[in-house]
Parts: structure tokens; sequence; C-alpha cells
């Protein structure tokens, strides 16, 4: 079998189709398979290192904002749309795939737009609630829409052959248990909050957590993991101003990065983070409760959609970044310890959303496309 994935972007557009070809690879080992994806995204260095073979075609999209600076962009990236199909049509005559899989991006527009015309058995996967506009679009011809949430469905359009798969979730994540994390990193019997705001962060998310930190330091009544990433290297000055020594506090793990995210989540009781698709999905997995920050800064606010899918079956709370302060943070999370039994339902209602076989969906659905066809 020979399959081109095509996404990019975001992390969030990546990883899943990754998570499928490492699926496929090890279900049929002699399967080709080809990414293809803006050349100088992310995806240039993340699928070679990954083990997949990679083209890059060239293509932007287009800025929603308009000032004299996104003008010129988009003036730029209309010319790429055509360049890029281009590009993309001889990609695909080359490579000759008997199925092509869109995981959204810009990227994956031409791509997937040139192999439906070429006939070439094409699915798409949507990550979140909202559908983005390149999944929209392809949605109306492609032979499955394959949706991580249900919700998305009433945004696409009725001819729309939507299939129910969830995201890939990583085994590391399903398979960590919570007493086996705690003991690894060595944490008692209180509670425990996990927050981060990313790989490189959120000021806003920094910000209110230090203020949950000085709040916890003055009762030691929480154990606290929190990663400030790339951007938020000031977060550890920002505690010793506020006359928090990290020495003093063993009960507080503060760092730049969450290397064993599978641990810290199945260690926690409470994670406080933003509400991209993968990290819903890995909460979900683990039935864990949550405070749910989403990013206003994402295309179509699609975060806040991806929470309320949350927040509407009562496995998540919400907190809006421009409600967001250290005060209105350390209430909120007050507020959920005061019941544990609240606690312990709403983890319980995030693992009855969780699909955790996403990648032998995927893979069901990829054969049975396949069979209707050749």
């Amino acid at each position: 079998m020979k399959v081109l994935f095509a996404g990019g972007g975001t992390a969030g557009h990546i990883n899943p189709a990754l998570a499928v070809a490492g699926y496929l690879r090890e279900k049929e080992p002699d399967a080709q398979i080809l990414y293809v994806g803006a050349k100088g995204g992310m995806e240039e260095r993340l699928v070679p290192a990954a083990g997949f073979s990679f083209r890059g075609i060239t293509v932007a999209g287009f800025q929603r904002k308009l000032n004299w600076n996104n003008v010129k962009r988009n003036a730029a990236a209309a010319v790429h749309v055509f360049t890029a199909s281009r590009e993309a049509r001889r990609i695909i005559r080359e490579f000759q795939p008997d199925l092509c899989i869109g995981t959204g991006g810009y990227v994956a527009g031409p791509v997937i737009r040139e192999a439906i015309k070429m006939k070439i058995p094409s699915l798409i996967h949507e990550q979140n609630a909202f559908p983005g506009v390149t999944n929209k679009m392809l949605s109306k011809h492609a032979d499955r829409t394959m949706l991580a949430v249900a919700d998305a469905q009433k945004y696409l359009a009725p001819s729309a052959r939507c299939v129910l798969t969830g995201n890939p979730v990583r085994q590391e994540v399903i398979r960590a248990d919570r007493e086996g994390a705690r003991k690894k990193l060595k944490l008692d019997g209180r509670p425990v909050i996990l927050s981060f705001g990313g790989s490189l962060g959120a000021r806003t998310i920094n910000e209110a957590v230090a203020g949950l930190l000085t709040a916890s330091a003055k009762t030691g009544r929480f154990q606290h993991i929190h990663g400030y990433g790339q951007w938020g290297k000031w977060f550890p000055g920002l505690l010793k101003e506020k006359g928090i020594d990290l020495h003093k506090h063993p009960e507080f793990d503060v760092r730049e990065y969450i290397g064993d995210m599978p641990d810290c989540l199945a260690a926690a009781d409470l994670v406080i983070c933003r509400a991209g698709a993968i990290t819903l999905s890995e909460l979900q997995a683990q039935g864990r409760a949550s405070i749910l920050i989403p990013s206003p800064n994402v295309a179509e606010n699609h975060q806040y959609h991806n929470a309320m899918a949350m927040v509407n079956r009562g496995a998540a709370a919400i907190l809006e970044e421009k409600d967001l302060t250290p005060e209105t943070l350390c209430r909120k999370v007050d507020e959920l310890f005061a019941s544990p039994e609240t606690i312990r339902k709403i983890g319980e209602n995030a693992k009855n959303m969780a699909i955790t076989d996403a990648n032998a969906r995927i893979y069901k659905i990829m054969k049975e496309v396949l069979a209707e066809h050749y």
C-alpha cells in the first residue's frame, strides 16, 4: 500500500498524521509512506525525525487581520495557491499513492484537492470541535471525513461523509497509571495540580499560576507541577519576587518543559491548560479533571469550541483568558477542591468521552475506502 499524508503548520496537524503513519507501518511493514508538508514548516523537521519520507511544497496561509503587511502576505499566498497545486500534482504523479490522507492546515488544501481531482481515494481528519477552513472545503468531496469530536459535524456540509474516530493518542498516555506515576515523581498523598501553557508557554497562564503558587505556598495544601515554556524563562524570577524560594518548597516542581507528560497527567488530580485538540484527547484518555483556558489567538477560536464540547458534558471547567487573573484562578481551584466528588465526577465524565482506539478506527476506514475503489 502506498499512502500519502498531507498536513502541517502546527503540531496539532502533524502529530495525528505521524501517529497514523506509525500505526500503518506496524500493521503493514511494507507500506510506502510519503508526507507532504510546507517548506520551512515544523513538519520539515518532525517528519524525517520520525523516520518518514518528506516532500515540501511552497504554500502560505491567508492572514485574517487586515493591515498593509498582511495584504502583501495575502497577495503572495494567492500566488502560492496556484504554484502549490502544480507542485502537489507533480508529487502525486511521481509517488502514485493508493490513498491520500489530509490532517488539516493550509498545506493539506492543495494536496488533497489535487488528489480528489485525480480520482485518488482521499480521507481527511479533523482534530477540533470546530472544523478548520481547509477541512470544511475538502469535506464536501473527500471519501470520508474523520472526526475527533462529534460536535464538528454540524459545521460541515450535509454531503460530508462523517465518521467518528477520535484523535490518535500516544500509547504512553493511555498506559500510564496513577500510583506508578506518583512513585516516579516522588509525590505524597496531597492533591496534585498540573499546569502548562504549551511548549512555548503562555504569559497569562504563567502570571495566574504564579498567584496560585503564592497562595499555595502559605498552606502547603497542594503539590504542583508547572511547565512555564520556552518564552517563560522569567517565571522563576517572578516567583522569587513574590517571596517563593523553590528550594524551600519541594512540593513545587517548576520547569521549562514537561518531557514526561504521560506520568504527570496520570499523577494529577487537576490539570490547568489550553484547549488544544490533542491535549484534550489526552485528558480524556487519562480521565483527568481540568480547568481549560482556551487560547484566543487561534483560527476561528477553535479552542473555545473544543473546551465547550467538554464543558457541556460536565467533563471540564472553563476560565476564559479575558477573565483570567491570579484571583479568579485561585477561586476556581478552591471551588473545585471544595468537593472531592466534583473533581472525581468531572474526571469520570472526561473518561467517558475518551476514544483510545483512534488509530485502529482510522486504519479500518483506510481499508474500507480502498476496498470501495479497487
